[in-house]
């Protein structure tokens, strides 16, 4: 009988010790689209740069052996952020009211996918922002046919509004849920 190996969840508040690991897993995970210029890793590397100089930057990265499987990383978002500012229809105070935590990122490598990693980085996450009412995200409707914003809609979150984040960016849907 094989066991499985265990993860180590490893969360960090700073990007310096993790961006290399994010850098990597990011090119594991997104390979079979680094070729668009969004999701090229040097594309990547800018937003997570910005990212991880913004508030409250939380980073949890899963490692099995030592080499990280999945990550994902927030920060937190306020009225008026840009976030917000680019989410049509405009979001009501209920949730830009007060400090949210904004999931920018989450992947898995496809080895780790469906194994409920993914699952486990975001609860980790978002343990680290119990403080916060509601959690966003990002999602593209076409990303694996349907399968990823179906996944996220079973973990509680529905569809608050659509946002551009760049021009080089698809339009995706903004979702959001509580964080208890």
């Amino acid at each position: 009988m094989t066991t499985t190996p265990a993860i180590e969840l490893r969360a960090h508040t700073t990007l310096d010790p993790v961006r290399g690991d994010l850098l990597d897993v990011y090119a594991e995970v997104r390979a079979p689209l680094l070729h668009l210029p969004n999701y090229a890793v040097h594309a990547f590397g800018e937003r997570l740069d910005r990212h991880g100089a913004g508030p409250e930057f939380t980073a949890v990265l899963a490692y099995v052996d030592g080499q990280p499987v999945g990550y994902a990383y927030s920060n937190t978002i306020r009225h008026g952020d840009r976030y917000w500012q680019r989410t049509t229809p405009e979001p009501s105070e209920e949730y830009t009211g007060n400090p949210v935590v904004a999931l920018k990122e989450l992947g898995v490598v496809e080895a780790w996918r469906k194994t409920g990693t993914a699952r486990i980085i975001h609860d980790a996450l978002l343990s680290a922002h119990d403080d916060k009412p509601f959690a966003t995200l990002m999602v593209n409707k076409l990303a694996g046919d349907g399968a990823v914003h179906r996944l996220y809609e079973s973990w509680g979150y529905r569809d608050l509004g659509q946002s551009q984040p760049s021009p080089a960016s698809p339009v995706l849907t903004v979702m959001i849920r509580p964080t208890h």
